[in-house]
């Protein structure tokens, strides 16, 4: 028996493979990029047409098709594209066939690699030392000149085009390589004074559409909060010492923008960093990633259950006063940090037992240490990457926007709203800090001159205020001493019209963000006549189970035995026939061995949306579902990829669903742990598949679907006594 994940293992390879001959239709905001930014942008669907097997950042390969393909003529894109993969094919060092491009450096004594290069200072012999990753050599001499001029080289490493030699010695201790030369891909040089005024050919919306593009974002499958949203992941490299969490569902693409888009950031796993390789190494006083590197991010940050509780401690300093002590002497750094990590749970659901922290490692729930993070991005919103996601319009070479970024962090556009609005003078400064250098990092990215209207400066400042709400929001959760000084965040304009700012998830689940908030004075509850209400914490003796929760005077009548239905038969619903059954289970397992045809996968989102429908926000429903893997080779793709986006879409809503293939199943039946068995004769495909027209009321309404043969349907009550839910 295998997992859908297992089964899904080389879906991006396949979907990847896919190639088309179609060249996309040009825009005609792509027409206008390539007028006022000539040279400096590519069409981004090229990345995928190069890469092959390729495992390189895309910037690595949007820096080869800037050189040789940044035009918008058909021919020119063509021979560069060809260009592109020649040098690919002969100086990329794929990992398992460094011994082919050894022999082939020994063989001509010289050959230029593009790799990734790691320096370290070997003491005993007084030399740096580079290491290539997939090349799979190391102890290569590198001039002191070409480190300094490349620190980055000391930390993490950075991707570059190289000549190796190849001169043996009959000295063993002796490196046969040689460093001929090495030349970092990224950009060399821009001209900002060119950028700022060819911004002012474009409107807001078009300037927001080609930020999109260039992150490899299709604009037209995101409204402008999704398109916010996606931008504001980039605030990290335009914003020095700004702190970002992201928390949301898998496959969303949160870690996508720091490990592809730029050379000045870098992705690494949670439960890798010490305070040795972030900050500073005590013993060789070499100064860590923060010391290098625009951003740090902070891949499955969520999963890392393994603190140092020293290293929350030196971060906690670090995010509030951009500096951090270690022995006696005190370093100042200018990186960014974004916290990546999964959810397992809903929003309701967090917000009824928790809090929207409820994912992190426990050392980092520390109210203190989430006071520093300046704005918390809803990754619940982002709706998982499909292939229509991604663009095939013109933006900018990544290296090329990463460097305009990274010339901007000098800059503080944080009092550009001041000349129409006021902050709540409740506020705290720790909740300014974050809402002013969120709203810097949005202006300069989308206004960069520091100009904009009074509804676009309204529009940043919102977001900026929601997302640090929602940080302060889950402290008062989390502990109650900080209620004692209640914040209204809200605004007025220069005519003194006050507007209060809300999250989402706030005005979406009112019953469950605001809570237990009694104990709190009222007159505290409102400040100059606000209304606003703090979210609490949730008494035990207010939860409830998800039996408690959709248990009904109904469920008393059910009986055992079973249903007959004719072909042809119409009035039936999986409402009438299985939701019954299932009410008050905390998990439920269906076994049907075909789930395999658009029409069944309908079928089963209809079974999963109802049983969605049923419970109460707050709970989860825990579903699995046994079915048998498409063997044809032609459907199986579609199979997987069909039952990956049922998933996704049930996962979430709280019915959190986990697909196994077994291909010896035959019964079809569904279990539910409030003791009831349904043993279904057909399974869940009962109906004739939908006709063809779209207004079809069967398509929306299974009482108008048609059965599509005779079948039975058989309730069995088990020993269990009602209540008695196995964990499972």
């Amino acid at each position: 028996m295998t997992n859908l994940e297992d089964a899904l293992g080389g879906i991006d390879v396949l979907a990847d493979a896919e190639t088309t001959d179609t060249v996309p239709t040009k825009s005609a905001l792509d027409d206008k990029i390539n007028e006022h930014f000539a040279g400096a942008v590519v069409r981004k669907d090229l990345v995928k047409a190069v890469r092959g097997n390729a495992v390189v950042p895309s910037y690595v390969l949007e820096y080869l098709l800037g050189q040789y393909a940044a035009s918008d003529d058909e021919s020119t894109i063509q021979a560069g594209i060809e260009s592109v993969r020649q040098i690919l094919a002969t100086h990329y060092v794929n990992r398992n066939e460094h011994m082919l491009v050894k022999s082939e450096i020994r063989r001509k004594g010289r050959h230029r690699v593009i790799d990734k290069v790691t320096v370290t200072l070997n003491e005993k012999n007084d030399v740096h030392e580079a290491e290539f990753e997939n090349l799979q050599i190391k102890s290569v001499i590198i001039d002191d000149v070409t480190v300094k001029q490349n620190p980055k080289l000391l930390v993490g490493g950075v991707w570059c085009i190289c000549d190796i030699e190849y001169f043996h010695s009959d000295d063993q201790r002796v490196v046969p390589w040689i460093l001929g030369s090495l030349k970092p891909i990224q950009v060399a040089g821009v001209d900002i004074d060119h950028y700022y005024e060819a911004r002012k050919e474009f409107t807001t919306d078009e300037w927001i559409d080609l930020l999109m593009q260039s992150i490899g974002l299709n604009p037209e499958q995101f409204n402008d909060r999704g398109k916010l949203i996606a931008l504001t992941r980039l605030i990290p490299f335009v914003e020095r010492n700004y702190n970002v969490v992201e928390l949301g569902p898998k496959g969303t693409g949160k870690s996508h923008t720091f490990s592809e888009f730029s050379p000045n950031g870098i992705l690494i796993s949670g439960g890798e960093v010490t305070v040795a390789k972030l900050f500073v190494n005590n013993a060789s006083k070499q100064i860590g990633l923060v010391g290098f590197w625009d951003c740090v991010a902070f891949d499955e940050f969520a999963a890392n259950r393994r603190t140092d509780q020293n290293l929350v401690n030196v971060m906690k300093n670090y995010l509030a006063n951009k500096s951090f002590s270690r022995g006696t002497s005190i370093y100042g750094a200018e990186a960014s940090m974004a916290f990546i990590g999964n959810t397992t749970h809903t929003v309701p659901y967090m917000l009824k037992n928790s809090d929207l922290f409820d994912e992190l490692p426990e050392a980092y729930r520390d109210p203190a240490w989430l006071d520093r993070i300046h704005h918390y991005i809803p990754g619940w919103e982002v709706a998982p990457i499909r292939s229509e996601m991604f663009s095939t319009g013109y933006g900018f070479v990544v290296d090329y926007l990463a460097e305009i970024l990274r010339a901007k962090r000098v800059e503080d556009f944080a009092d550009k709203y001041e000349k129409y609005f006021t902050l709540d003078s409740s506020i705290s400064t720790r909740d300014q800090d974050g809402i002013r250098k969120t709203f810097s990092g949005l202006m300069k990215l989308v206004h960069p001159t520091g100009e904009a209207s009074e509804e676009e400066i309204r529009e940043l400042l919102e977001f900026a205020i929601e997302g640090r709400k929602r940080v302060k929001d889950s402290i008062l959760r989390i502990d109650a001493t900080m209620r004692d000084n209640p914040v209204n965040f809200r605004y007025s304009d220069h005519a003194g019209t006050w507007t209060d700012v809300v999250s989402l998830e706030e005005s979406q689940y009112p019953h469950l963000y605001q809570r237990d908030w009694d104990a709190q004075p009222a007159e505290n509850a409102a400040s100059e006549g606000s209304a606003q209400t703090h979210p609490g914490t949730i008494p035990e003796s207010e939860s409830i189970s998800s039996a408690e929760a959709l248990e009904t005077p109904a469920e008393t009548t059910l009986v055992e035995g079973h249903r007959d239905f004719k072909a042809g038969q119409k009035g039936v619903s999986y409402e009438s026939l299985i939701l019954p059954y299932v009410r008050g289970a905390a998990s439920i397992t269906i076994t049907d061995p075909y789930i395999r045809m658009p029409h069944q996968g309908r079928n089963l989102a209809d079974l999963l949306s109802l049983l969605a429908t049923a419970k109460d926000d707050a709970e989860e429903i825990d579903v699995a579902l046994v079915t048998a893997e498409e063997t044809r080779v032609e459907y199986k793709h579609n199979q997987l990829l069909m039952l990956k986006s049922i998933k996704d879409a049930s996962d979430a809503v709280g019915v959190r669903l986990k697909v196994r293939f077994d291909d010896t199943i035959h019964d079809r039946r569904i279990e539910a742990s409030n003791g009831w068995r349904i043993d279904l004769g057909k399974g869940l495909d009962i109906w004739q598949r939908p006709s063809d027209n779209p207004f079809d009321f069967g398509r929306n309404r299974q009482e108008f679907r048609i059965i599509a043969s005779a079948f039975s349907v058989h309730y069995v009550k088990s020993l269990a006594k009602p209540g008695e839910e196995n964990s499972s």
